[in-house]
Formats: structure tokens, C-alpha cells, sequence
């Protein structure tokens, strides 16, 4: 007698949960931030095929050398590295925070969540005393057999060649820098900039809401993780920033 053999079926995924077992605004977050470092990424490609087209680009060490309280001293790159620093470290505080949030810990939530938010808004704090010391600062550029005062904008760039042996006011004299550095400057790190003020929004958002126990109800702090992503992303974009207006 013939025999019949009966292939069994594994059923491996009926469709009710994903066999990743992912949460759904987790793989949107995911989404999100992919497109958007696809944004950043063509920001910094088109920044660094004008620079290296250009014959001229202005040198870091000069341009970001100034410090609150410190006049006109030599300080290249001192404020953007605390700048730095306090933005890695509010990454840290957001590590801690999701953290908490696993072990159901509101206290610990909301205690690294506040401490986040002020890391972002010491940020912000600095960026705005960069910009401002850029816009208003008055530097001397040889124009025309000249000299003129000129701020670092959108349509005029200080930072130029130096005139050898030329000095005003205790400042040497430059001449015309390329006009696209800052564009490209305040236009990327402004951009930056909105994203980590979006982020200190979220996360007073979701301050508020642990206070007021609505994660707590839920059982979970799942938001809190996904506002983790974003913030550490902003993190993860600065550094390229940093590396390719501050260092290169």
C-alpha cells in the first residue's frame, strides 16, 4: 500500500504581530531620521564641493577663535569644543533618561529628561553668542585700496588672504573672503540648530507628561525612547558639522 506522507506546515508569522516584534512609531522615528540625514548629507556634499573647488576657504583656527568674556584673544576652537561638550553631554543625559524609563523609574525620567533640556538650551545659548559675535563683529578688509569694517554675512566674508605687513587697529587686515562660506555656515548650522530646538520642544513636551503620570498610566515610556533617537541623532549630525566647518 502506497504510502502518503503529509508535509507540515509551518506557520511562521499569521500577520497579527511582526516577527520583529517592532513598535510602530519606533520604525517611523527610523524613517524619519533616515530622511533627514539624507537632507544633512546633501548640505554637507554640496558645502564640500564648493570649498574644494575654491582656491581659497577661510582658515577655522582664525575664524573661530574668539570667547565670551576674553575680548580678542587667541582661543582657536575653545568655545565650539564646550559648545561640544555640552551638547555629547546632554546625549548622555538622554542615555540615562531612557534608561529610567525601562525600569519605570519617574523620578529618574523626569530628574535626566530636565537636566537634557537644559544641556539643549545651553546649546542653543551658544550658538546664538557665535552668531551674534559673527554678525556684529567689525573686522578690517582691504576694498578698493580701502580699508572697510565688515561683519561675517551672507554676501560679505572677512576672512579673506592676509595683507602682509598690514595692520588696523590691532587687527590685521584681510582681504574679501569667499562669499559662499557664509551662506553655507549659517545655513547648515542653523539648520542644526532648529532641529535641536525641536528637539528641547519634544522634550519638555514629554517632561510634562511624565510629570502628570500619562506615562506612568500607560505602563511604559516608549516615547521617551523615541525622543531619545531624535535627540541622539542631532548629536550624531553636529559632530559631522563640527568636523567639517570647525576642523577641516
Amino acid at each position: 500500500m502506497a504510502q502518503v506522507a503529509t508535509a507540515t506546515q509551518t506557520k511562521w508569522w499569521s500577520g497579527g504581530k511582526s516577527p520583529f516584534n517592532l513598535e510602530y512609531g519606533k520604525v517611523m522615528m527610523w524613517y524619519f531620521l533616515m530622511s533627514d540625514a539624507f537632507t544633512f548629507g546633501a548640505f554637507l556634499i554640496s558645502y564640500g564641493t564648493i570649498r574644494f573647488s575654491t582656491n581659497f576657504w577661510p582658515d577655522p583656527n582664525v575664524v573661530f577663535n574668539a570667547f565670551p568674556g576674553m575680548g580678542h584673544a587667541n582661543l582657536p576652537l575653545a568655545f565650539v569644543s564646550v559648545m561640544t561638550f555640552i551638547l555629547i553631554l546632554s546625549s548622555v543625559t538622554m542615555v540615562l533618561a531612557v534608561h529610567a524609563g525601562h525600569h519605570n523609574d519617574k523620578k529618574g525620567v523626569v530628574k535626566w529628561l530636565a537636566w537634557t533640556i537644559v544641556g539643549g538650551i545651553a546649546f542653543l545659548a551658544c550658538q546664538a553668542w557665535e552668531w551674534t559675535h559673527m554678525l556684529t563683529g567689525e573686522l578690517p578688509v582691504l576694498v578698493n585700496g580701502q580699508v572697510e569694517l565688515w561683519a561675517q554675512t551672507t554676501v560679505h566674508n572677512p576672512w579673506g588672504p592676509a595683507v602682509p605687513g598690514m595692520v588696523h587697529d590691532g587687527m590685521q587686515v584681510r582681504t574679501p573672503g569667499p562669499v559662499a562660506f557664509g551662506g553655507f555656515f549659517y545655513g547648515i548650522t542653523g539648520f542644526h540648530g532648529f532641529h535641536v530646538f525641536t528637539g528641547v520642544i519634544i522634550n519638555i513636551i514629554m517632561l510634562i507628561m511624565t510629570q502628570k503620570g500619562v506615562f506612568e498610566r500607560r505602563g511604559h515610556y516608549l516615547m521617551i525612547e523615541k525622543g531619545g533617537l531624535y535627540w541622539h541623532f542631532v548629536d550624531l549630525v553636529w559632530v559631522f558639522v563640527f568636523l567639517c566647518f570647525y576642523l577641516i
